[in-house]
């Protein structure tokens, strides 16, 4: 029997497509645009409706899955993707990485793309063939219950990380067995909020989606990204899953995209059910395929509404081939004709328990870990500290540490469990484990994050007074920090105020360690510390790190992607702020935060000097290099990471005050002094004019270089673009 065309590896990926879709009937068309939730036991939607892809699914439980469609008449092979976040999340015992936030601060896209590369490899065994991940929005409003899910604030630093991990993930291309796909969301302005709340209006215009929001996801499109996800917000009336402009007219047209859009879970249920733009599901469907969705997630109604709204004539059946063509060329290029990339739960195992992936882990840890404040204290003098008392709530607390999209956290229900306590290094265990011998550690949890009980606040207090420093690890709780869960305040929750006063008044040296999902106000008993230490979620290595930067084993490097407020009512507090408005402060307090973008501070400093151009002028299409001397000045070795900023002086529309154009790592000895170099290429001097293209302007630029975005640390030069 000779074998089918579509079945054929030695055609090309066109012939195949055309041949396959030939064949098929519109039903089977429908459901390979369907994105199934498949956490029940029942399974038999994958036949009854022809499903093309699933999610929420592991173990043997894929591959019974895929059984299934193989069983089906034209065998069509199962798309399965998961939320692997940061880490393979929800698979018990993967390596669980630093939150996006967290990983940001080290600065570091070749560490970065190990991590997604890390997290492939342990994914791809499982089964699981594409990800949901990475977020790229913007950090607007600190309030907002993802912020801890993204990059931070800045578009330029977003597009590189975010490229970083698509690299990482996607390995040597789609044929790549060790591969999972990317996916960058949420396309795009989700994060722009109204007063921080979740998936609410977003009141942007497209001049500035041009000029913040879209550029990180034109990298991600250019760096090879081959799904990308919608968001769940609205923009002028019109809900992202609605909006042909962005998703068809710039993704496909403009960018040249060609991979495949799908939903975030029920957009298109949405249209119906919560922003009432459409008042059936034939027309949802046909608004939503029209609008340039190729995958709907978790949206049942799709399939009967998609074949209703063909039936009666409302949809086109050409305008269901083409996102069907769009997902099956996805699946030829990535070989899952020949290979369905199963599950291989004795290789998983393997994967999972690499060392080498654990180091990457550590080498995530420590690299973003920062400094926020220091008086001298850090790092410890083991000379001088024979106890520490351990306190506060996050001090031994793993499913904290490790964060939002994780066993433990809300994703799955309480009888998934959570990781195995012993991959985790909480900042107790790593005290513990790197204390000076015959150093004392005294440990008590003082208070909690979720209610106002301050029973433990004395306990805590008595084993301060008999230590000679304190390290309080206080922070924010899953119940405070993920989808749905914005806050009104950014402040401390439960006890933990309370307990800072009450340790500051001890007179011991106090060491703030933040276990946080976003930037939260401190109280000023924590701004007087001794010391702040800023972890985020640090994963599962969190605690080793912070250990490791304590008794002077780690000096931090890492710098802050996102500012810290003073207080909440500052929003948006973010660098790059357009110019013009009345004054330069509020009548009751400042408006600079209390760190700012690219703030993280050292064991040792660094000294910039002789900050020069390559020439003074630029035509059209010219790069720029800019040169700057640095030069540790201290008594340890460490990491500066230079930051490097453009502000065009004079422009024909109102721009931001200065943005983040280039950055480079460098690492120097004691006494040491090295030349940095960074490249700016002519896009960098672009603005988005009124008109919302993307220009450069004649006139005069400055550039800026130093060791964080705050105008007193940063050295100065002109440049004039002809």
């Amino acid at each position: 029997m000779p074998i089918l065309p579509y079945r054929n590896p030695a055609l090309t990926v066109e012939e195949r497509v055309a041949d396959l879709l030939g064949r098929m009937t519109l039903e089977e068309k429908v459901g390979q645009l369907m994105l199934w939730d498949a956490r029940g036991d029942d399974l038999s939607f994958i036949n009854t409706y022809h499903a093309g892809s699933i999610l929420h699914i592991l173990g043997e439980k894929v591959g019974r899955a895929m059984a299934l469609a193989a069983q089906t008449r034209l065998g069509i092979p199962l798309l399965v993707g998961e939320d692997g976040i940061h880490g393979h999340s929800f698979w018990k015992g993967a390596t669980i990485f630093p939150t996006q936030l967290a990983l940001a601060a080290c600065w570091n896209p070749a560490l970065i793309e190990q991590v997604g590369r890390v997290t492939a490899e342990e994914m791809a065994p499982t089964g699981i063939h594409w990800t949901f991940s990475p977020v790229l929005c913007l950090t607007r409003d600190l309030r907002w219950g993802r912020t801890g899910e993204t990059f931070g604030e800045d578009p330029y630093l977003i597009g590189e990380f975010g490229a970083a991990l698509i690299r990482g993930y996607q390995g040597r291309g789609l044929d790549d067995p060790t591969g999972v796909l990317a996916s960058a969301k949420h396309y795009a302005g989700y994060s722009e909020t109204q007063g921080g709340r979740d998936a609410s209006e977003a009141d942007l215009s497209r001049r500035k989606l041009r000029s913040y929001f879209l550029p990180p996801f034109e990298r991600a499109a250019r760096a090879g990204a081959m799904t990308f996800m919608t968001g769940y917000q609205s923009m002028d009336g019109i809900p992202s899953t609605a909006n042909r402009w962005l998703l068809t007219e710039v993704l496909k047209d403009e960018w040249g995209f060609q991979g495949v859009v799908v939903t975030d879970w029920d957009n298109v249920g949405r249209l119906v059910r919560e922003q009432r733009v459409c008042a059936t599901f034939a027309e949802a469907a046909t608004v939503a395929l029209r609008a340039g969705n190729d995958i709907m997630m978790t949206t049942p109604e799709f399939y009967d509404g998609a074949l209703e709204a063909v039936r009666s004539g409302r949809l086109a059946e050409w305008e269901i081939d083409a996102p069907c063509a769009r997902l099956l060329a996805l699946k030829f290029r990535m070989g899952l004709f020949e290979n369905p990339r199963g599950p291989d739960l004795e290789r998983a195992a393997i994967e999972i328990a690499r060392p080498d992936h654990r180091a990457v882990n550590l080498a995530a840890a420590r690299q973003s870990l920062i400094l926020l404040q220091n008086n001298g204290l850090l790092p410890l003098d083991p000379g001088r500290v024979k106890a520490i008392a351990v306190v506060g709530p996050n001090a031994d607390d793993d499913v904290q540490q490790l964060g939002d999209w994780s066993l433990g956290a809300s994703q799955h229900p309480p009888e998934a469990g959570k990781h195995p306590r012993e991959k985790t290094t909480t900042v107790l265990d790593g005290i513990r484990a790197l204390a000076p011998a015959g150093c004392a550690v005294r440990y008590e949890r003082g208070c909690s994050i979720v209610d106002d009980d301050l029973s433990g606040i004395p306990a805590a207090v008595a084993a301060a007074r008999e230590s000679d420093v304190v390290v309080a690890v206080v922070g924010d709780h899953l119940n405070f920090i993920g989808e749905t869960l914005s806050t009104a305040t950014l402040e401390l929750q439960g006890g933990q105020v309370a307990l800072l006063d009450a340790l500051e008044q001890t007179g011991k040296p106090l060491i703030v360690v933040l276990v946080n999902s976003k930037p939260l106000v401190l109280p000023p008993s924590a701004k007087r510390a001794a010391a702040i230490v800023e972890l985020f979620n640090p994963g599962m290595e969190g605690g080793q790190a912070l250990a490791e930067a304590l008794f002077g084993r780690l000096n931090p490097s890492g710098k802050l992607t996102v500012s810290i407020p003073i207080h909440v009512g500052q929003q948006p507090v973010f660098y790059s702020q357009v110019r013009g408005q009345h004054g330069s402060r509020y009548a009751d307090l400042t408006q600079e935060p209390l760190f700012p973008f690219g703030h993280g501070l050292s064991y040792t400093h660094y000294a910039y000097s002789n900050l020069r151009l390559d020439t003074p002028t630029l035509t059209q299409g010219q790069a720029l290099t800019v040169s700057v001397d640095v030069e540790n000045t201290g008594q340890h070795a460490g990491d500066e990471i230079v930051q490097v900023y453009v502000s065009d002086v004079v422009t024909s529309a109102t721009w931001v005050n200065k943005a983040l154009k280039g950055f480079a790592r460098v690492h120097l000895a004691p006494g040491e002094k090295k030349t940095v170099q960074v490249g700016l290429p002519w896009e960098a001097f672009q603005i988005v004019d009124a008109e919302g293209r993307g220009v450069v302007e004649p006139g005069e630029f400055e550039i800026l270089a130093g060791p964080s975005s705050r105008d007193r640390d940063l050295l100065k030069v002109a440049v004039w673009v002809q």
